[in-house]
């Protein structure tokens, strides 16, 4: 199994609904996973059960149950995401007073390695590689770290404030 564990990629542990790594994954009846709590909440608020995905409509609502070999998959790539983390964490480094803090770090706060223009957050390491890996977070623009963000873009164009010279 640890030979098979290099060739799965994060994308193929990540809820297209909640895009997080899968909670007690079910797979509907057209074979696509998500997390139970996510299929479950979309079609209690949908007026049709279908699949978010391949947009299949089902005429009744499919039995879901959480696919134990798939869920067994997840937690030994969250264990071996989570070791690659904590080997990880410790050679990054905590945030000092001038530097930009992670807005997603709790307890230490590490040091940002960018910003995102699209979430107005800063991530360190740990907290940046979704936005290197995720499909869906790759056309975020990420900039050198920034903080307060929000309080510094441009509400009419929508980009960080720049200043420019006048001619003298």
């Amino acid at each position: 199994m640890a030979s098979a564990n290099l060739l799965l990629s994060e994308d193929q542990f990540l809820c297209s609904v909640c895009l997080d790594v899968f909670t007690n994954p079910v797979t509907t009846p057209c074979g696509h996973n998500f997390c139970k709590k996510c299929i479950t909440e979309h079609w209690n608020v949908s007026d049709r059960c279908q699949c978010p995905m391949c947009q299949e409509v089902f005429t009744t609502r499919p039995d879901l149950r959480v696919n134990t070999l798939f869920s067994e998959m997840v937690s030994q790539f969250r264990q071996s995401t989570q070791q690659k983390a904590s080997s990880s964490s410790s050679e990054q480094q905590e945030s000092r007073p001038g530097e930009v803090p992670c807005d997603v770090c709790t307890g230490t706060k590490l040091k940002a390695l960018k910003s995102c223009l699209v979430c107005l957050a800063s991530y360190c390491e740990t907290h940046l590689e979704p936005h290197l890996t995720a499909s869906r977070l790759k056309r975020h623009q990420l900039m050198d770290p920034v903080e307060n963000l929000e309080d510094r873009m441009c509400l009419k164009h929508d980009k960080p404030l720049e200043l420019f010279c006048g001619p003298t």
